[in-house]
């Protein structure tokens, strides 16, 4: 605002009724009068421009802490952020103790997050896919969040865990007792089943012990071709029975040299082979008349040597496992051990019934 607006028109040079210029008349206190009031005005705007420097100055006191706060909130925040994305990282890639040490970082340093840090946690520990869980750590975790901060919006979801949890702890507790049970109902199994196979033995010990000390031979083998079987007779009673091998085509009779059957029919033990490369061997007497005649007919040679032999000279050691496959010619195979207890209890012209 200009001063002269304050001051008014300059001296017009009126004069009163006598003429007399009333300018003149108070010229000197109204110069003086002009002069206190620019003072007074200058001094005001002094005064104005001073108090809007003040409060400039106020106004920067004012906002320079706020935006200072801000700026490291706002650091904070990114960091924060940062770690919970490692945290992330780390739960994606299975590896849950590591994130769970973010996460307890992020707790430490950034309070205001922990609601949501512990509702993390709380899965974490409880996560099915962690080798380490921990259901217990788990529910303090969620207890936490709904304890220490009653308006989170993890509390719900919190509450529906400590609820799942208790569940499955349950189920946990009742599945290990079943197993424990199960555990020792095997155990028990076990034990009489060894008490049966050793008993077993004891009766196979006291058999053999019988089978040597009966005096009279048998009268009688039967041969059952497709159970692989070996039966000695006496008075139609079972001394012992013998698992067998064939020959290497055992479906049907012997008809020919050279088929690899085996024989089906009624036959005698008629002979030892004394110089057999197999050990011991009982011979029986194949082709019988029926052979001859059937040989006859197909205009082909009946063969012959048909045995009850032993291993192979030299391969006693295969034991009883040379049954798990027909590998002769046509003869029938026991064990070494075997041929020898047969020797001895079937005589020459005991009878040998061959069923198919």
């Amino acid at each position: 605002m200009r001063l002269s607006h304050f001051l008014g028109p300059q001296s017009s040079g009126l004069s009163g009724p006598s003429g007399y210029n009333l300018s003149n008349r108070n010229s000197g206190k109204f110069a003086e009068f002009r002069l206190l009031v620019v003072d007074v005005l200058y001094m005001a705007e002094k005064q104005s421009r001073i108090s809007e420097h003040l409060r400039l100055f106020c106004v920067c006191i004012i906002i320079t802490p706020i935006l200072l706060c801000g700026c490291s909130h706002f650091n904070k925040g990114i960091q924060a952020r940062s770690i919970l994305k490692e945290a992330n990282d780390f739960f994606a890639q299975g590896n849950y103790r590591a994130s769970l040490a973010k996460y307890e970082q992020i707790i430490e340093k950034y309070p205001t997050a922990n609601d949501t840090v512990l509702f993390e946690m709380g899965i974490i520990y409880a996560y099915p896919g962690n080798d380490q869980k921990d259901y217990r750590k788990s529910l303090e975790c969620f207890h936490k969040l709904i304890k220490d901060y009653p308006e989170s919006e993890y509390r719900r979801d919190s509450e529906m865990m400590i609820f799942n949890i208790n569940n499955v702890i349950i189920k946990d507790e009742m599945i290990a007792t079943q197993s424990a049970q199960i555990e020792t109902l095997q155990q028990e199994v076990q034990n009489k089943q060894d008490l049966i196979t050793t008993l077993q033995k004891k009766i196979e010990v006291l058999d053999q012990k019988i089978f040597v000390l009966r005096r009279e031979p048998a009268d009688k083998i039967l041969v059952e071709k497709k159970d692989r079987r070996l039966t000695l007779l006496s008075g139609g009673e079972v001394l012992k029975t013998y698992k067998i091998a064939l020959g290497g085509n055992p479906i049907g009779p012997k008809e020919r040299q050279g088929d690899n059957k085996t024989p089906e029919g009624t036959y005698i033990i008629d002979s030892r082979n004394m110089d057999s490369r197999y050990h011991l061997s009982l011979h029986i007497s194949y082709p019988n008349e029926k052979d001859k005649k059937r040989a006859r007919e197909l205009g082909v040679s009946p063969g012959g040597d048909i045995m009850i032999h032993g291993i192979k000279n030299g391969f006693s050691w295969v034991g009883s496992s040379h049954t798990e496959v027909d590998w002769t010619k046509g003869c029938i195979a026991v064990t070494d051990e075997e041929i020898e207890e047969i020797d001895r209890m079937a005589p020459n012209g005991t009878i040998i019934e061959i069923r198919p």
